[in-house]
C-alpha cells in the first residue's frame, strides 16, 4: 500500500481570506473572514478525535496532523499559542515608566490630565493636613473625597497609557477596553456622589441646621478653581451626549464629567453658604438637592453607554432591524439550511465584532457563502466577523 494519509472530512478547517477568493499561496490573510467548519451534532455519534496517519512505515506514525483548504494561515503548535511558565509579567514600575514615556512623546491629553491630577493631589494633601492639625472634621471629610477622586483620575491616566500597548498572547484584543472600564468607574463614583449629596440634603432638612462654616467656603472656592482648570483642559468633551469615535473619547469624556461634576458640587456649596448668610431657610437643602439631580442627569448617559459596552450588548450604532434583515437574507439562500448563534457586540466604539453559525447543504461552495455573508454584515458596520460552517 502506498504511503498515504487518511483525512477525516469532519475535521477539516477552512478559512476564507477575502472577497476575491485568493489562492492558498497568498501571503496575507484577513482575520475578519476566518471561520471553522465543525461536524453537525446530529450527523455523527462517535466522539471527536484528531486524524492520524495509519501507515505504519511513515515517519509520522500516530502523529496528529491537520489539513487546511483555501488557507494562508499556518496553524502553529509552538510558542505563540502554547502556555508556558514564561508568560508576560508587568510590574507597577513598568506601567509608571510607560505613562511618563507616552507623556514625554507629546500626548497632550495625558499631559493635561497629569497636571490636573498633580494639582488635585497637592490640594487634597494640604486640606487633609490642615484638617488634622486644626481638628476640622469637615476639611478631613472633603480631603478624603478629593483623594478618592484623585485615585480615579490616576486610573484614567493609567488606562490612557496602557491602551496604547499592542495585543499580547494573553490579551489578544489589546488593552483598548481598559479606557471603557476607566470611564465606567468614573461614572460609578459620580453616581455615588450624587446619592451622597441627596442624603446630605435630606439630613440637613431633618436636622434643620447648617454645617457650612467659613473654612468650608474657602475650601469650596479653592476646589472650584482647581476643577475649572480641568474643565478648561477637556472643554471639547463638556457635553452630556457625545458621539464616540474610539475608546479614547469615552475616557476623555468621563474625565471631563468628573471635574465638571466636582465643580458643580463646589459651586452648590458656595451658593448654599451665601444664601444661608442672607438668612434664606433651607438653602442648603435646595442647593444640595439641585446639585444631586444635576450630577445624576449629567453622568447617566455615559454610565449606560459604558455599562452596555462592558456587558456586550448589541451595538447601539447598528439597528436591530438591520441585523434582522441580514439574518433573513442569509436564511433565504438556497444552500443555507439554518442560521444560528448570531452574536454582535462592541469591543470599543468603532470596533464591532460578530460571530455566526451556518448549516449548509453538502457540496456548497464555502467561498460563495462567506463572500455573501461578510458583504452583508460589512455594509451594516460589522468589521470583525467570524463565521462557523457546518454541513447538514
Amino acid at each position: 500500500m502506498e504511503n498515504s494519509r487518511v483525512y477525516d472530512p469532519r475535521f477539516l478547517f477552512s478559512k476564507s481570506s477575502s472577497f476575491k477568493y485568493p489562492n492558498s499561496a497568498d501571503a496575507e490573510f484577513d482575520r475578519r473572514y476566518a471561520f471553522t467548519r465543525q461536524p453537525s451534532f446530529n450527523q455523527y455519534t462517535d466522539p471527536p478525535h484528531t486524524p492520524i496517519s495509519i501507515n505504519s512505515n511513515d515517519d509520522y506514525t500516530k502523529q496528529p496532523f491537520l489539513s487546511r483548504t483555501f488557507s494562508s494561515v499556518d496553524i502553529s503548535y509552538g510558542e505563540e499559542f502554547v502556555e508556558n511558565n514564561e508568560l508576560e509579567k508587568s510590574s507597577l514600575m513598568n506601567h509608571l515608566f510607560r505613562v511618563f514615556r507616552v507623556m514625554r512623546l507629546g500626548h497632550k491629553p495625558m499631559k493635561k490630565l497629569f497636571v490636573m491630577l498633580s494639582l488635585s493631589v497637592a490640594y487634597s494633601t494640604a486640606e487633609l493636613s490642615i484638617g488634622l492639625l486644626t481638628g476640622r472634621v469637615g476639611l478631613v471629610s472633603d480631603a478624603f473625597h478629593l483623594t478618592f477622586g484623585c485615585g480615579l483620575l490616576a486610573f484614567s491616566l493609567f488606562a490612557m497609557a496602557t491602551s496604547r500597548e499592542k495585543p499580547s498572547k494573553i490579551y489578544t484584543y489589546g488593552y483598548k477596553r481598559l479606557e471603557v472600564l476607566a470611564a465606567f468607574t468614573n461614572t460609578l463614583f459620580l453616581l455615588f456622589m450624587s446619592f451622597s449629596l441627596a442624603v446630605e440634603a435630606l439630613h440637613a432638612f431633618i436636622q434643620e441646621e447648617s454645617e457650612h462654616k467659613h473654612y468650608l467656603i474657602v475650601s469650596a472656592v479653592t476646589n472650584l478653581l482647581v476643577n475649572l482648570i480641568g474643565v478648561w483642559f477637556f472643554r471639547n468633551y463638556a457635553r452630556v451626549n457625545l458621539a464616540y469615535r474610539n475608546a479614547e473619547d469615552v475616557n476623555y469624556h468621563s474625565v471631563c464629567l468628573h471635574v465638571l461634576a466636582d465643580s458643580i458640587r463646589s459651586a452648590g456649596l458656595i451658593l448654599a453658604s451665601w444664601l444661608l448668610s442672607l438668612g434664606v431657610k433651607n438653602a442648603e437643602v435646595l442647593c444640595l438637592g439641585l446639585v444631586s439631580v444635576a450630577v445624576f442627569m449629567l453622568v447617566t448617559p455615559l454610565f449606560r453607554t459604558t455599562g452596555g459596552m462592558l456587558l456586550q450588548m448589541t451595538p447601539p450604532g447598528i439597528s436591530s432591524a438591520a441585523l434582522s434583515k441580514c439574518w433573513r437574507q442569509i436564511s433565504a439562500q438556497e444552500d443555507v439550511v439554518e442560521v444560528s448563534q448570531a452574536r454582535f457586540w462592541e469591543l470599543v466604539p468603532g470596533h464591532v465584532i460578530g460571530s455566526l453559525s451556518l448549516q449548509v447543504k453538502e457540496g456548497t461552495d464555502e467561498k460563495l457563502v462567506l463572500h455573501y455573508v461578510h458583504s452583508l454584515y460589512l455594509d451594516v458596520g460589522v468589521k470583525d466577523l467570524t463565521v462557523q460552517i457546518e454541513y447538514a
